[in-house]
């Protein structure tokens, strides 16, 4: 199977039944779901769990990659509830994340954590894969869909949200939008050799740029309002590749 796609916060198509695998890997258990788009098998992973409960600090995300990589895959489809870190990236609007900035502490964040392995640092020039990220510019503006073209991802440990200070930090360093799951994802799968993509879906102001308190509601809320936009981006994406 060529294709995988692992769904943040909310992000599913409404009132779909799946069939969950469990795969087994030396880290862990993973769990996937095979769909099909346009007559492609695809792996399908829910990041938080099959029922959405795992917070981001206690997702194994090592576990997940290597399932997709057992399960063959080459690329990766994935989707991001972020908060804006500046006033021009609205809630409710999407991008497409081009680099980040890894800012977690307590997670594993490699796949070559053994000593004895044979030394490995890979490069990170393209921190995500320019093919999906150039398929995904082109599904969206096949669909008339209106996104920001290219931000910067902060990666933090969460579950909690950021500070005002901590946001104007961030947006000083050059990050556009901030979340809690990108960064380990996006490592681990350049260090397996795997194209990984992901749309972020704005879901919120970071603390300090509005003065509304942050509630998890209203991230789903926001969520749900645009995440038919974000699965048809990446279907769109998935027969336009396997139709090249």
């Amino acid at each position: 199977m060529l294709y995988g796609i692992i769904a943040g916060t909310g992000i599913d198509r409404p009132d779909t039944q799946r069939r969950w695998e469990t795969i087994e890997t030396e880290y862990g258990d993973a769990h996937a779901a095979i769909i099909e788009i346009n007559n492609q098998k695809v792996v399908f992973m829910r990041r938080h769990g099959v029922n959405m409960t795992t917070p981001p600090h206690l997702i194994n995300h090592t576990s997940n990659m290597i399932a997709m990589k057992d399960y063959g895959v080459k690329y990766i489809f994935a989707t991001a509830a972020v908060g804006s870190l500046r006033k021009e990236i609205e809630p409710g609007s999407i991008a497409i994340v081009k680099d980040f900035i890894d800012f977690t502490r307590s997670r594993n964040v490699t796949i070559f954590n053994k000593i004895g392995d044979e030394l490995n640092h890979t490069d990170f020039s393209h921190p995500y894969s320019n093919v999906i990220c150039e398929a995904f510019l082109d599904s969206a503006d096949s669909l008339g869909y209106k996104i920001h073209k290219s931000v910067v991802y902060m990666s933090v440990d969460g579950p909690r949200y950021e500070t005002p200070a901590e946001v104007r930090m961030f947006a000083d360093w050059g990050a556009d939008v901030i979340g809690m799951t990108g960064a380990p994802e996006a490592i681990l799968a350049k260090e397996m050799g795997m194209e990984y993509g992901s749309i972020a879906l704005v879901s919120n102001y970071a603390a300090g740029i509005s003065d509304k308190a942050l509630k998890h509601e209203d991230v789903i809320a926001a969520v749900d309002n645009s995440r038919l936009n974000v699965l048809n981006i990446i279907e769109t994406t998935i027969i336009s590749l396997s139709n090249s």
